[in-house]
């Protein structure tokens, strides 16, 4: 008996940590498609950040930071009219934040602030309670807190040392959300999947892979960047439910091939699918070197003249010895690419110019995007 538990135990206990293989470049659909319906909205509004070290908008400057202060005293019942502020631990900022789907009254969320006056920092201030509107002019959060700034100045008498962006900030939940954003998910009879790279063999991909674990081929191609789903077909009770189910699938993104060039860094970014023909390369550097010695020459003594300078150029071109030619073979792939570049001991920036020739010769067969 105890050898058969044994045995039963070396069958079992394997299945237990066994796992479906994941294919190389698998990504689950959620992390390629925005679903319809399913996202943020933009909020933004204006307010006041007091409690700054000198550190403010001038008012002088800012005209519409008084003007705020003014408004702001008022509605607490203090009267101001035809008084002038000199304070400077007042700034006038904008407020941003993105309100989540499905947010609910009473949740919180970030927001980040940034002056828009002569303000030097925001080091140490409060928000004053400033209300976000949406791009439909609404009211949907209140935003109020200690910011937290972005960098720090340090200033003596002759020299000033900044770090960072004083000048802007974030609140961590600084922000209360008021009113929710209507929207019946439930009540939708067909839900659009927005690829964030538009491309045919993916969307392809996920139609298929989507109907083959769903019932009722509910998944239609209908574009290069959506696929839709129709919940009459599969007649969906739980649609919640099928977007975490479908989230979860694994696909295999497909995309161009594409060669990305950064000049200002020099960095390089093949793609896996990066073809080249057969083609030669060879590559050498050229110095020139110039040096000025200009020569005064000086009249004799006692002699009615003066002083002139003869210029005297040196110039010379040195060339670098090079590997000589390489040959590239026909239709090589990625790792055989740089292998190739690499053989030759150029730098980054040498080796855009060498992808720039191969493109210009027709044999890199890749999309090339020079930033």
């Amino acid at each position: 008996m105890i050898r058969t538990f044994a045995r039963l135990c070396v069958l079992i206990v394997p299945l237990l940590f066994w796992a479906a293989p994941v294919l190389p470049g698998e990504a689950r659909i959620k992390d390629l498609v925005e679903f319809d319906g399913v996202r943020g909205n933009d909020l933004v509004g204006y307010g006041l950040v007091v409690g700054l070290n000198g550190t403010g908008d001038g008012l002088r400057n800012a005209p519409f930071t008084e003007e705020a202060m003014v408004n702001l005293l008022e509605r607490l019942g203090i009267n101001v009219s035809g008084e002038q502020f000199r304070a400077r631990n007042v700034a006038a900022v904008l407020v941003t934040a993105v309100m989540p789907p499905f947010g609910r009254a009473g949740s919180k969320i970030d927001v980040n602030v940034s002056t828009i006056g002569d303000a030097s920092s925001l080091l140490g201030g409060t928000l004053i309670m400033t209300p976000l509107n949406a791009a439909d002019g609404n009211i949907y959060a209140v935003a109020q807190g200690s910011v937290i700034a972005g960098g720090v100045v340090a200033q003596g008498e002759a020299a000033t040392v900044t770090e960072g962006v004083p000048t802007a900030g974030q609140i961590p939940s600084g922000a209360r959300i008021e009113r929710e954003i209507d929207f019946a998910l439930n009540d939708l009879r067909e839900m659009r999947l927005a690829l964030r790279a538009p491309d045919f063999t993916t969307a392809a991909r996920i139609e298929d892979a989507i109907n083959l674990r769903m019932p009722g081929r509910i998944a239609r191609m209908i574009d290069s960047g959506t696929v839709v789903l129709d919940l009459n077909a599969g007649k969906i009770p739980d649609l919640p439910g099928l977007i975490a189910a479908i989230e979860n699938i694994e696909v295999v993104p497909d995309q161009k091939a594409r060669v990305v060039v950064d000049q200002r860094s020099g960095t390089i970014v093949l793609g896996a699918d990066v073809r080249i023909s057969r083609v030669a390369v060879t590559q050498g550097n050229l110095t020139l070197r110039v040096r000025e010695t200009p020569v005064a020459v000086q009249p004799n003594p006692f002699s009615i003249g003066e002083t002139i300078v003869l210029p005297r150029t040196e110039a010379e071109i040195a060339e670098d010895d090079a590997p000589g030619l390489a040959l590239v073979e026909d239709s090589v792939s990625l790792p055989e690419v740089i292998d190739g570049l690499n053989a030759l001991g150029v730098s980054p920036r040498e080796m855009i110019d060498i992808l720039k020739a191969i493109k210009t010769s027709g044999a890199l067969h890749a999309e090339f995007v020079v930033q």
